[in-house]
């Protein structure tokens, strides 16, 4: 009787443990649920584009410091150690082997430069202002990456679930011609033909989950997530009211997108590079100070001396070196002027394409979704007509297409507004929310 009752006790205590452990692995299981914002603020957080343009700008404020010692006094150490032999001379009775220790130490300051050291060090500012930009740029093309993410899953989702409902239909309408066949009201060739239509929609489906599994695996991989992550969507597909007009949108562009300023910054950059190159023509001059010892035993610190004094160099010709240098900096200011300009000229094109875009998109998305009421209208009428035995099989095939391909028109319409506004907002340079300009 003892032994019984532990072997109950035992079998409740492997079964409750079963139990949490079975439930343990369904918690575990369950996939994260997300928005769009959820999904943006995870990626801004996780994806190494922002970890790299951290870096970057980090570099270039590094870059500033190492520009400005250039301005500042070096102090630098040396030591020698020498061994010589020389001939007896009249000049030095002794003659043989001698040694020599020696220590020094100097002091350098630069007084001017020609303005050299000041443009570099204003090349190196702007270098570090357009790293800073590229962060907000880094974070908005983060941002447009999570989010046409977001809408690939979802479109994706939706062509799933059109080619299941497909798959059912034409599952259904085969029963019903089986029916007919079976008390002999169609041929067989209305059987042999919603198979082939069946097998035709299932491959449609298997295509649609594979094009499913990849939008969350590449989702997945923008927000930094293992790539197997089953996740769950909060939002949907929607449209809404966009309040700017296209000549509203380019101005903003022009005003706030990072490129634009980035173009900008490298024209002043070029500006200051020609500043560098005319230092070339002015004189330098050098404040220096030296402090030495010296001495036949080592370390060598017996005999002192010390000298201060200023150093000027001038180079009145230098074999046109100098204006070379000057008529490149020159010539590539020009060039990246041209490339600033042709680069603002396809930033306005782009946010036209965006915008004309979404406008059609959202035109078509009227227009798809009275198709696809229609479409279904249409279905069910030939349905019940081949029920009634005066429709045909092609009917109901003919609608079913026209149903799914209205149903697919209208998912590739929402998500070519949804990601054509996203586009468009990445184009004009919004900023991230939380992101100052």
């Amino acid at each position: 009787m003892i032994k019984q009752t532990q072997w109950k006790k035992r079998l409740a205590i492997a079964l409750t443990g079963g139990f949490i452990v079975l439930n343990t692995a369904a918690v575990l299981a369950a996939p994260m649920e997300l928005s769009l914002d959820d999904s943006i603020a995870l990626a801004l957080m996780n994806n190494p584009i922002i970890k790299i343009a951290n870096a970057d700008t980090e570099s270039a404020n590094w870059g500033i410091t190492a520009a400005k010692g250039a301005k500042l006094p070096s102090v630098s150490l040396s030591h020698s150690d020498k061994r010589s032999d020389s001939p007896v001379s009249y000049g030095n009775p002794v003659g043989g082997v001698t040694d020599n220790f020696s220590n020094n130490v100097s002091l350098s300051l630069p007084i001017y430069s020609g303005g050299g050291i000041e443009a570099q060090i204003e090349q190196a500012k702007l270098n570090f202002k357009i790293n800073e930009v590229g962060m907000d740029k880094s974070r908005q093309q983060v941002k447009l990456d999570a989010t046409t993410g977001y809408f690939s899953i979802l479109g994706a989702q939706n062509s799933l679930k059109v080619s299941q409902e497909s798959v059912g239909m034409m599952e259904d309408h085969l029963k019903n011609v089986q029916a007919q066949y079976g008390v002999g009201v169609v041929a067989k060739s209305d059987v042999l033909r919603s198979q082939v239509e069946l097998a035709n929609y299932q491959q449609k489906q298997i295509i649609a989950q594979n094009g499913y599994d990849l939008a969350v695996s590449k989702f997945n991989n923008t927000l930094g997530l293992p790539l197997d992550t089953e996740v769950k969507l909060k939002d949907e597909l929607k449209t809404d009211t966009y309040a700017l007009t296209l000549d509203d949108s380019v101005k903003y562009a022009m005003a706030n997108r990072p490129d634009v300023a980035q173009a900008d910054y490298k024209i002043d950059i070029a500006k200051q590079g020609i500043k560098v190159a005319e230092s070339g023509k002015l004189p330098k001059v050098n404040f220096s100070a030296n402090q030495g010892w010296s001495d036949a035993t080592f370390p060598g610190t017996k005999d002192q001396g010390w000298s201060i004094g200023l150093m000027s160099t001038w180079t009145p010709f230098d074999s046109g070196v100098t204006n070379a240098k000057i008529k490149q900096s020159e010539a590539s200011l020009t060039k990246i002027k041209l490339e600033a300009q042709q680069a603002k000229d396809g930033y306005q094109l782009e946010v036209r394409q965006y915008y004309l875009s979404m406008n059609e998109a959202n035109k078509r998305i009227g227009t798809s979704q009275v198709a696809v009421d229609n479409a279904q209208e249409d279905y069910k009428i030939a349905e019940v007509r081949y029920s009634a035995g005066v429709g045909t099989n092609t009917d109901v095939i003919d609608t079913q297409v026209a149903l799914t391909t209205a149903k697919n028109n209208y998912i590739q319409a929402m998500y070519d507004y949804n990601t054509s506004k996203a586009n468009l907002g990445k184009a004009m340079g919004i900023a991230v929310s939380g992101n100052s300009k």
